[in-house]
């Protein structure tokens, strides 16, 4: 069992930046490969960027590539998201969530291939 809380979430001004935090629970974070999702108001939830379990494989969403960077502390039990030069349609709700199964990009990429996931935290980018 994992439990995953997400942190850091707020409101920013268009081009402004936020790092979201995700704390997990137990003692194999590791193990698990991570994904942040984002859901709109009115839309799907959608995929953002995922972190394999030794931190060295990432894939982003073309929408968020070249702005967002995840990165994992495994000594910590944490996954981050750098998010920069934040737009208006950025806005949404943030998931972090673990996969224990394998790692690529097919699975990365599928709301469906994670196992556990977080409560969520709120972005508003907006002037």
């Amino acid at each position: 069992q994992v439990q995953l809380v997400e942190s850091g979430g707020g409101l920013v001004q268009p081009g402004g930046s936020l790092r979201l935090s995700c704390a997990a629970s137990g003692r194999t974070f590791s193990n698990y490969a991570m994904g942040w999702f984002r859901q709109a108001p009115g839309k799907e939830r959608e995929f953002a960027a995922a972190v394999s379990g030794s931190g060295t494989v990432t894939y982003y969403a073309d929408s968020v590539k070249g702005r967002f960077t995840i990165s994992r502390d495994n000594a910590k039990n944490t996954v981050y998201l750098q998010m920069n030069n934040l737009k208006p349609e950025d806005t949404a709700v943030y998931y972090c969530a673990a996969d224990r199964g394998p790692y690529h990009l097919g699975r990365a990429r599928a709301s469906g291939s994670y196992d556990y996931w977080g409560q969520g935290t709120q972005v508003t980018v907006s002037s």
